[in-house]
């Protein structure tokens, strides 16, 4: 039985999978290669790049007009900016890749010998020069994880092969493909010898173009859902395709993962007749987050990076973009954590959850709250109390909590979700919405007692304009996404941060009615 993929390249006899050469523009890359240009391909990790340039090189190999090698030079990274032990890594790796695709051995008779007359920054230069001119057939090479290099390791690769692109296809390869999670124009790289910040696009002026990768499509994720249904005959209903896509917008690994998740662990695999859900698939979700798997947890750790933090917390506090560049959010695209097109976003809702998730996670085990205060005898959530108790709380703690979140601009929001996290996990969820310029955050609570789910909405606000202009604009923004949710009762915080203000000032709680005519719980803080 094949099955879902959530590590390393597809192999079709053992996973579903989306044909790799089927996600490239493939006319595009073989004009590429076919007038000799060298070229990027790039996205964010385990979106399907080495699946794509494995399943490239075979096919170049195959139609016998190239030949073909791809060399994964992550291992040089252990070398850091050791030069020339970077290089051997990387030779060695080259000759046994070559050795292992078209039983070619030229490399390992030579590339010893020339590394140590030619020296690290001669070597590879010389032995691609002598590879090419070993056989008339044109040389083609794939760089993988080429990103993995930094400093004057990288520098060196990079410089050398524009040294050779002049004297390609019979003096060098004709064609070469640098792949990593980043476009190498982005590449920032510091030279320790010449004490100085190289850009990449200027060590690598020979690169003709960019591709990126994109996620799968809403009929790719179908597709390869279909493959389990078709071999095993279990089915997904129509409400948890369309949640997968949903929580996922096609990316490959979260796709992966939740239908291995719903089809393949523990008890799931025992029942491989029931059909899966929705509710599987927002439960799977959520063991995805707190087992903390390395794909998020690799995401997650990205947050501390401050180039990170300041296209990030506008985003969670709702505020205007302020101190980011262009370079900043290239980067964190780059890194798939926001969407690559207009309005700037977070990627997905999976994402969009575990972001604050992550910068609260210690707020949230600190907390020392019990989730049955705040449950009524019924089983349904009391949140006229759970706020009651939070506005305390905030009172009382804040000064000392928001100052330790590395994100304090969002400070307040996030003490609130931290809060809520810790009580809501006992019989619901939350449900996150946040953006740029939206001046708000909008919570959705989602709590199941007995066989009803129950849904109640939270908006939060900063207190900007004057507070009656604060609460009238907010009441309009809760009840219409009370409205969107079909939420049975919402309400309104609003965070007064302004210096000089007193709590007996800021601290009160009151009902009042939307144009609509909803009631509404108003909290100031």
């Amino acid at each position: 039985m094949r099955f879902f993929n959530t590590t390393g390249p597809v192999v079709a006899e053992d996973h579903y999978c989306i044909p790799p050469l089927q996600r490239l523009n493939l006319n595009e890359v073989l004009r590429l290669i076919r007038d000799k240009r060298y070229f990027v391909l790039h996205a964010p990790r385990q979106t399907g790049k080495t699946s794509a340039l494995l399943a490239l090189r075979d096919l170049l190999n195959a139609e016998d007009n190239y030949r073909c090698v791809y060399v994964n030079v992550e291992a040089g990274q252990a070398g850091r900016e050791d030069v020339e032990q970077v290089m051997r890594t990387i030779l060695g790796a080259l000759s046994s890749w070559a050795r292992m695709t078209l039983d070619d051995g030229f490399l390992d008779e030579v590339w010893l010998d020339i590394l140590a007359k030619y020296g690290p920054h001669g070597a590879l230069d010389e032995a691609l020069t002598r590879w090419a001119q070993a056989d008339p057939k044109p040389l083609v090479l794939f760089f993988d994880e080429i990103d993995a290099l930094i400093g004057d390791s990288l520098l060196s690769v990079l410089r050398q092969l524009r040294a050779g692109y002049v004297r390609r296809p019979e003096g060098f390869p004709q064609s070469v493909v640098l792949c990593g999670v980043r476009d190498v124009r982005d590449y920032r790289i510091h030279s320790s010898s010449a004490n100085a910040i190289i850009a990449g696009g200027s060590a690598f002026n020979i690169k003709a173009r960019s591709l990126r990768l994109g996620d799968f499509s809403r009929d790719e994720v179908v597709a390869l859902i279909g493959q389990h249904t078709e071999e095993t005959g279990q089915v997904f209903t129509p409400d948890a395709l369309e949640t997968i896509w949903t929580q996922t917008q096609g990316q490959p690994w979260l796709v992966n993962a939740l239908a291995d998740e719903t089809c393949f662990r523990d008890e799931a695999a025992e029942n491989e007749d029931r059909p899966i859900t929705s509710e599987d698939i927002r439960e799977a979700q959520e063991q995805l987050i707190l087992r903390r798997e390395t794909h998020l947890d690799q995401l997650a750790d990205k947050l501390q990076e401050e180039r990170v933090q300041r296209v990030v917390e506008p985003l969670l506090s709702g505020g205007e973009a302020s101190d980011f560049s262009t370079r900043d959010l290239e980067y964190v695209r780059d890194l798939g954590l926001v969407a690559s097109n207009e309005p700037l976003r977070i990627a997905n809702p999976i994402y969009a959850e575990i972001v604050p998730r992550e910068l609260t996670y210690a707020a949230q085990v600190g907390l020392d709250e019990d989730a049955a205060w705040y449950v009524n005898a019924d089983g349904s959530l009391n949140v006229v109390k759970l706020m009651t108790a939070f506005q305390t709380f905030f009172r009382e703690h804040s000064e000392h909590w928001v100052t330790r979140f590395q994100y304090q601009e969002a400070g307040p929001q996030l003490l609130l979700q931290a809060f809520l996290q810790r009580i809501v996990n006992s019989g619901g969820r939350i449900e996150r919405e946040y953006g740029l310029g939206r001046m708000r955050t909008d919570l959705l609570i989602v709590w199941t007692q007995g066989d009803q789910t129950r849904k109640v909405v939270i908006e939060c606000k900063i207190l900007h304009k004057s507070l009656e202009q604060t609460i009238a604009d907010g009441l309009e923004q809760t009840a219409e996404y009370m409205d969107r949710c079909d939420a049975e009762a919402g309400h309104l915080v609003i965070f007064d941060r302004r210096a000089g203000r007193r709590w007996e000032d800021k601290v009160f709680h009151c009902r009042r009615a939307a144009d609509s005519g909803v009631e509404i719980d108003i909290w100031g803080m």
